[in-house]
């Protein structure tokens, strides 16, 4: 088990960002499609838990300070490092190859992925700024990803909506740090000295402003009219919004942001409205133009 949890395959949800170009190109009934983009999604998996192995391989002595990281099988002494070398190894040799099999364009894709978080574990996640930045870029080179395996195009509009919405998240998360070491004393990452409350307010109400507006125009935006044949997707900002406001409140009031994916996992509110947001783009997308329940 400790072996599996080495893997974080929680953390896989990530990936599906992958689906994203098939479901908005309309083909997400292909199914020739969707089982390529799957074995796209296991062998992205297995390459981010490479970088998963050597960043706690790297990080185990800050780990074990944390109130919650202390927990993770190299830091808790539950896995050798030894060992969690093998399994990096093994990861990526797993992964490259499946990637391989998909297209090469897809391999190349995961290896600009892999390149950068592995300077990111080696470094660059000491920089502030840069680490988020970084962070959020993974989440674009997963839309990427998915659009290459897929063999779909990718509008500029969603890799842009993608990386906000990543940034927002970053943000939230290094302010989950800062309060850690308002509360313990403890630094949990070298970037955190070049963050405080006010700054990573500040952020987090910019970022947060910028992605209503761009959705806004994304919604409204003549091309995208065109794409999908109407002009009534601004109502889906409903559920951008709402989101977006339980995700402050979760950030503000209670203070609970340190793992993004523990939130898409346990927050109703959050899961009511990314299935609602899926619901009404699958409504608009897929049943036909004349039938349309916006309509």
């Amino acid at each position: 088990m400790q072996y599996l949890k080495l893997l974080r395959p929680s953390h896989w949800a990530k990936n599906l960002f992958l689906y994203i170009p098939l479901f908005f190109a309309g083909e997400i009934f292909d199914l020739n499609k969707v089982v390529e983009v799957f074995i796209g999604f296991m062998a992205f998996s297995l390459i981010a838990s490479s970088i998963y192995i050597i960043n706690d391989y790297n990080d185990v002595e800050a780990d074990r300070r944390h109130p919650v990281k202390c927990k993770r099988p190299i830091a808790s002494g539950a896995v050798s490092k030894p060992m969690a070398l093998v399994f990096f190894v093994l990861c990526l040799l797993a992964g490259g190859l499946l990637a391989w099999y998909v297209k090469p364009k897809f391999l190349f894709v995961t290896g600009i992925y892999f390149v950068i978080n592995l300077l990111y574990s080696f470094g660059l996640k000491n920089i502030s700024i840069l680490d988020i930045l970084i962070l959020s870029t993974g989440f674009v080179l997963r839309v990427k990803a998915g659009g290459v395996a897929a063999n779909v195009a990718v509008s500029e509009w969603l890799m842009i909506m993608v990386f906000l919405l990543a940034l927002f998240m970053a943000v939230a998360k290094r302010r989950d740090d800062v309060l850690i070491k308002t509360s313990t004393g403890q630094e949990m990452r070298k970037a955190a000295a070049g963050y405080n409350l006010d700054f990573l307010n500040v952020m987090l109400a910019l970022v947060s402003a910028v992605i209503i507006v761009a959705y806004l125009m994304y919604t409204m935006a003549p091309e995208t009219m065109i794409r999908f044949k109407t002009y009534r997707l601004y109502y889906t900002c409903l559920f951008v919004i709402g989101g977006l406001l339980r995700y402050l409140q979760i950030t503000y009031v209670e203070n609970n942001t340190g793992s993004p994916t523990k939130i898409l996992y346990k927050d109703r509110f959050i899961q009511l409205t990314i299935l609602l947001w899926v619901l009404s783009f699958y409504v608009l997308i897929y049943l036909p133009t004349n039938k349309s329940f916006f309509e």
